[in-house]
């Protein structure tokens, strides 16, 4: 599969952003628990994709060959008074630009430390990318807002997990995700409004060894359908499987066997 453009991803980066503030100027209670994550008020998670943000930051504009510690970023853990949207606003603000200033500078090859195997700028635009798709559908669904995102976004965030899931399984065999591992097995997604410049199916194979993915229309031993945006956030568990908006046909359990065994972020 082909990955988008390094400035394509800069772009969603500060248009993500922009949508992120947008849910503070719309008045939503910084105090409201996120349904999503139960564990963060909306401000919490504001603040913590804003450090991350800001971590990334730093080891892209100082070409780290090794993980800084988030407690050495600047300002990694958001303004000092808590409740003032006006200075969360402003934080969140200069972080989308600081960010994504360094990541245009850098350009996608640029050597940086990266837990997954691909040790560049590149990936960190990507997985920003996504870090802010998945928590702006945190923080719209605690908001009450309704959510969207790009479908050539959509499509690049589902193969991006699917990345990672298959290179936890390679190098961390120890991890809940072995679990997955065993024949016989597969999962079928299929978005159900995109047309074929997009491609948006996909099927992962449960193997001995690890999953196999691809993009492509098969027969499974369990299908996920529906519009793309509801098939990602269902695939991230943003989105129950009972939802009117997606349709799960064949062995619901294995659906669920995966999800709670891949799910991160």
């Amino acid at each position: 599969m082909t990955l988008l453009a390094h400035d394509r991803y800069c772009d969603e980066i500060v248009h993500q952003v922009g949508l992120l503030r947008g849910v503070m100027t719309s008045g939503a209670d910084l105090a409201a628990t996120v349904p999503t994550c139960p564990d963060w008020s909306l401000e919490e998670l504001l603040r913590h994709m804003g450090g991350a943000l800001r971590w990334v930051e730093l080891l892209v504009r100082t070409r780290a060959e090794e993980e800084i510690p988030e407690e050495r970023v600047p300002l990694g853990g958001g303004p000092e008074a808590w409740g003032d949207a006006a200075a969360l606003d402003a934080w969140l603000a200069e972080t989308g630009r600081m960010l994504v200033a360094t990541l245009r500078e850098a350009g996608p090859d640029a050597k940086v430390w990266a837990w997954a195997g691909i040790p560049s700028a590149g990936f960190w635009a990507r997985r920003m990318t996504h870090e802010l798709t998945v928590h702006r559908a945190d923080a719209m669904l605690a908001a009450g807002l309704p959510y969207e995102v790009a479908p050539d976004v959509a499509a690049d965030a589902i193969d991006e997990w699917l990345q990672i899931v298959e290179f936890v399984q390679r190098t961390a065999p120890h991890d809940a995700a072995r679990e997955l591992r065993g024949p016989g097995r597969s999962i079928h997604l299929h978005a159900t409004d995109t047309g074929p410049g997009i491609n948006a199916e996909w099927v992962v194979e449960l193997t001995e060894d690890v999953l196999v993915w691809r993009r492509g229309h098969e027969k499974a031993t369990v299908a996920l359908r529906g519009p793309l945006t509801a098939v990602l956030l269902a695939f991230y568990r943003r989105l129950p499987l009972d939802s009117a908006e997606v349709e799960v046909l064949g062995d619901r359990d294995l659906l669920e066997f995966w999800l709670e065994r891949a799910t991160f972020g």
